[in-house]
Order: structure tokens, then C-alpha cells, then sequence
């Protein structure tokens, strides 16, 4: 009887443990099955923003999108004929308190580009912010958008 008793007690124990590992497995999965989404529209304005009171603002097609971090171009998108762009990263990669600290988005296609009355020297600068969350199945997505572009002269 003590003999069932402590086998018993010894699968349970065993059972427990396998268990905990398989979720502390599981929880390294879920990091794995991370990406991080930049995302925004770039506008043909002169500051890369969207016109006064949603006027009909054109967009800026095949504009070429830095993510630059500490000085240094870590990624890149060239936008859409919609003006879109879109930068995945790899979440082991990039830590997400570095990307909003340390990187910036980058426009540095000239705006005359788009349009001959702008500027043709300078460049879009704009922050990052969190967005939200996406989850599909196991695959969580974390989107990061601009703050707002600036425009810097003759950079």
C-alpha cells in the first residue's frame, strides 16, 4: 500500500513538472512568434503630413522610408503608389524601448520629387509610437507608427 502511495505521489510530481516546462517552452515560443510592424502613409506636403481639416492631400509614391537608430539605417521601405509604407523587424532583435527611444523614420527622397514647388534639399523626420497589438493564432504583432513627420532643411 505505502508502495502505491509513493509511486503515485512520484508520477504526480513528475507529471507536474513536465508541465511546467512545456509552458515555460511555450512562453519562449510566443516570443518567437513576434514581429514588430512600422507602418504609415507619407504625404506630399511639406511636412509629410495630412492637409488642414482632411483636405485632399496627394500622397508621396515611391518615397524611400529609413528606420535610423543611433545614427545608423537599421531598415528601409519604399512607399506604395498609396503613399504607404510598411517595416517588419524581428522582435529578438530590436527591443521595443530602443526603437522608441533611440530610432527615428527617415524620408530622404527629395519632396520636390512629388511635387517641383517643394523644397528639393532636406528631409521627413519623424518619432515612432505604439499603435496596438495584433494577434493571429500564436503570431502577436506589434505596430509601431510615426508621431507626425517634420521637415528639416538642408540636412
Amino acid at each position: 500500500m505505502a508502495l502505491k502511495i509513493s509511486l503515485v505521489s512520484v508520477i504526480f510530481i513528475l507529471a507536474a513538472s513536465m508541465a511546467a516546462l512545456a509552458e515555460a517552452q511555450l512562453g519562449g515560443l510566443g516570443n518567437l512568434l513576434g514581429l514588430i510592424n512600422i507602418q504609415g502613409t507619407v504625404f506630399c506636403t511639406v511636412n509629410g503630413r495630412i492637409g488642414v481639416n482632411g483636405t485632399s492631400t496627394p500622397v508621396f509614391p515611391n518615397a524611400l522610408v529609413q528606420l535610423q537608430c543611433n545614427g545608423n539605417v537599421v531598415s528601409s521601405a519604399t512607399t506604395s503608389n498609396s503613399g504607404v509604407f510598411s517595416i517588419f523587424l524581428n522582435p529578438l532583435q530590436f527591443l521595443l524601448s530602443s526603437l522608441l527611444s533611440d530610432c527615428k523614420l527617415v524620408v530622404n527622397t527629395p519632396l520636390s520629387s512629388c511635387n517641383a514647388s517643394l523644397p528639393s534639399t532636406g528631409v521627413l523626420v519623424s518619432l515612432i509610437q505604439i499603435l496596438g497589438n495584433t494577434v493571429s493564432g500564436l503570431l502577436n504583432i506589434t505596430n509601431l507608427g510615426l508621431i507626425g513627420f517634420n521637415f528639416i532643411p538642408n540636412v
